[in-house]
């Protein structure tokens, strides 16, 4: 009885240990994982498999809203970063803000191909995302973890930053209705009523106070400009993309 204990404990020790070094340990054909498709090869549990495919899907794993692939993102974390460390992918877990997303790794001396696109936000997300971050640190400061934000509000603030490039009033009221839907769809605000959005965390991680500065800045003097040109040259549409992106960059 003694001798059974003692080697069901080494196996499982070596089980544990096989998992943490991020390789699954081989196993006999008679064993293998049910297909889950035909010619299926993988070795990974289904759930496994899930999590790593959202990781690949999404912009962000966010806790609260994947309760159950965050567990298993927590349970099996070597082996799924050791599967996208094989694509030349790195994988961030913050757990403060209960989130975790992907990285391209690029190194010169190395012909790596890139499989993620940089997807920067748009001029339009950006100047939602400006006005998100500055509503959420000031709620905080003033003591509400969860600041909530009507869309007439958001809509109130940025049309201000459009210019008559960007159309008439119901083509701007769509891009920020658009903005507002992308940023709800990647997990940063979440619409608790209609047009009632409660801002999340993950607004700091998007956009940090240095970059939300740099942007309020811009924002600030753009306007003084454009306060000074008004009857006189116009200024360069194409300026406001620009800057915008060169600040997020």
């Amino acid at each position: 009885m003694t001798s059974d204990v003692a080697e069901t404990s080494d196996a499982a020790e070596t089980s544990d240990a096989t998992e943490t070094s991020g390789f699954i340990e081989p196993v006999a054909m008679e064993d293998d994982l049910a297909e889950l498709f035909p010619g299926d090869r993988g070795v990974l549990d289904p759930e496994v498999r899930r999590t790593l495919a959202l990781i690949l899907h999404r912009r962000f794993l966010l806790a609260d809203r994947n309760r159950t692939e965050w567990r298993t993102l927590l349970d099996h974390q070597t082996v799924i970063e050791s599967r996208l460390n094989d694509l030349y992918i790195r994988l961030i877990v913050d757990h403060e803000h209960g989130l975790a997303y992907k990285q391209q790794i690029r190194i010169d001396e190395l012909d790596i191909p890139i499989l993620l696109r940089d997807t920067p936000y748009t001029r339009s997300e950006t100047l939602v995302l400006v006005h998100l971050r500055t509503v959420y640190e000031r709620e905080n400061v003033a003591g509400e973890a969860a600041p909530r934000i009507d869309i007439e509000d958001v809509e109130q603030t940025v049309l201000s930053y459009f210019t008559d490039a960007d159309g008439d009033i119901s083509r701007r009221q769509k891009a920020v209705r658009d903005a507002m839907r992308k940023l709800s769809n990647d997990g940063i605000i979440s619409e608790e009523t209609t047009g009632r959005y409660r801002i999340g965390p993950l607004v700091e991680v998007v956009l940090s106070a240095e970059k939300l500065t740099e942007l309020r800045d811009w924002l600030r003097d753009t306007a003084a400009e454009r306060r000074a040109a008004a009857g006189g040259v116009a200024l360069d549409a194409d300026a406001p993309e620009e800057a915008l992106e060169d600040a997020l960059s």
